[in-house]
């Protein structure tokens, strides 16, 4: 066990401490980032960046309800004098969950006692992810909608090869999982960025990552994370689907897994700039995302399999992506890898056209890691080897271009013209593996997985009807497609 690992469970062993105080999981990462941010910049020295009398070593000197009074004082002002923009946003608005002050003082006093040496040594940032990891891995902290899987992200950047100089995005960056892995990428490759000028330099840490994120908490920790990785690239506070979305600069590289469900407070997403309007948030995030890159740009994408079989706006969508890009890799993902049990997701893998805006797709390579897969979880984690096998056949250049081989009906890895695509009605929910599991009667799904993907399918077609009759109070005239 690492020193890191030693004291993320010491950390999380805190939470313990605070649910007599009625705080959640979400509530407990956010207080913990708080006063480790305090702490961190004592560690670092340089709590320049912190008004005077509103340090660690101010919050320390206090006692009792005194002391939990101060923390209150310094939030808010930290959230409005910090001389640092990024400090000031990391605790815009903040609160306390905290009441009672025997609780404060615990967490500070074990914070304290932590082997920050070694912390420092094995990188704060490090420290800081695999909390956020623990607090994902916890179902009832309802975090892992803010984090993807790390074999997953190492995955994606792997066979994506982000380059310095590239302009990257996630425009759902929830806790900055990509930004931070596609940063890790770069500097593993230019002997942490010493190979490159001053200049080059500068733009890795203040221009190369950016993006966007909806949800304010999950924002703050998103910073706090970036900041630790020594990267201080503008990610937002903000709607992707909404205008402020369209502000984004045009990427080299998008990396993402947007969030699953409808557009926040229903209707159409209200981008001036989309062809196909949709209520459908995975939809309208795969308009953005090929729409957002510069023409020669590729991106990964993790999306549900509703997005690879939805009718109407759906399939006007996939059309326009491969005529748009060339769609060349669709990785069909197991079961269990996400917070919620049974939704079914895949990673598209496309580059943008660099000259016509047709036909830009020939054929489509799908790699299916479902069938006759193992439900990952606690009981079976899914590990960076569990992609080895497709990390093989998806080859050394980053937009599909190796040489590959059909493996054939009894293989993991296929190959499908556009024409054959287009004669299933551009569906790419396209599966060919005889499902062991099911022939024998076996092993069939737990009963929350068979649930989700029921409800999943009852969401797909309450969008739709949803999408319907938005058309039709606008008075719009609606083409039936057969």
């Amino acid at each position: 066990m690492t020193a890191t690992t030693d004291i993320v469970q010491k950390l999380w062993n805190l939470c313990n401490v605070l649910r007599d105080d009625g705080i959640t999981y979400l509530q407990y990462v956010t207080e913990l980032t708080y006063l480790l941010f305090l702490k961190m910049v004592e560690e670092t020295e340089t709590e320049d960046q912190l008004p005077e009398g509103y340090r660690w070593s101010d919050l320390t000197a206090q006692s009792g309800v005194e002391q939990l009074k101060f923390y209150r004082k310094l939030l808010l002002t930290l959230g409005s004098e910090a001389a640092n923009k990024r400090v000031q946003a990391i605790f815009a608005n903040a609160q306390t969950a905290l009441k009672k002050p025997t609780n404060l003082n615990e967490l500070l006093t074990q914070i304290n006692k932590l082997d920050w040496y070694s912390a420092k040594e094995e990188g704060l940032g490090n420290l800081y992810e695999g909390l956020l990891e623990k607090n994902a891995g916890e179902k009832k902290s309802g975090a892992g909608q803010y984090f993807t899987p790390r074999p997953l992200i190492d995955c994606m950047v792997n066979l994506m090869q982000p380059q310095p100089g590239e302009l990257i995005q996630d425009p759902a960056a929830g806790t900055g999982g990509f930004l931070i892995a596609a940063s890790r990428y770069i500097k593993d490759e230019t002997d942490d960025l010493f190979e490159l000028s001053e200049s080059e330099q500068n733009f890795q840490k203040y221009q190369a990552f950016y993006g966007m994120e909806l949800v304010p908490d999950a924002h703050r920790l998103l910073l706090m994370n970036m900041l630790l990785h020594g990267i201080e690239g503008e990610v937002s506070l903000g709607d992707t689907l909404s205008s402020e979305g369209e502000q984004l600069t045009l990427a080299n590289l998008i990396l993402t897994n947007p969030p699953f469900g409808t557009k926040k407070g229903g209707g159409k997403p209200t981008r001036d700039d989309f062809t196909f309007p949709t209520s459908n948030k995975q939809l309208a995030f795969l308009q953005h995302v090929y729409r957002g890159l510069k023409p020669g740009g590729r991106a990964a994408v993790v999306l549900p399999d509703n997005v690879l079989f939805e009718d109407g706006q759906g399939r006007n969508i996939r059309g326009d992506l491969m005529d748009k890009c060339n769609l060349h890799t669709v990785l069909r993902l197991p079961t269990g890898i996400f917070y919620a049990q049974g939704v079914k997701t895949n990673v598209l893998f496309f580059q943008k056209g660099k000259r016509k805006a047709k036909g830009n797709t020939k054929a489509v390579w799908f790699y299916d890691m479902r069938t006759n897969m193992p439900s990952f979880g606690k009981r079976i984690p899914l590990a960076h080897q569990h992609f080895q096998d497709f990390e093989d056949c998806y080859g050394d250049d980053s937009n599909g271009g190796s040489q590959r081989i059909d493996l054939g009906e009894e293989g993991r890895f296929r190959c499908f013209s556009r024409e054959e695509i287009e004669k299933r009605g551009d569906n790419l929910d396209i599966s060919w593996l005889r499902d062991e599991s099911l022939q024998s009667g076996d092993d069939l799904p737990e009963p929350d997985v068979i649930a989700a993907e029921i409800l999943q399918r009852l969401q797909t077609a309450t969008e739709e009807m949803e999408a319907l009759m938005l058309l039709l109070e606008d008075g719009e005239d609606l083409e039936v497609i057969p």
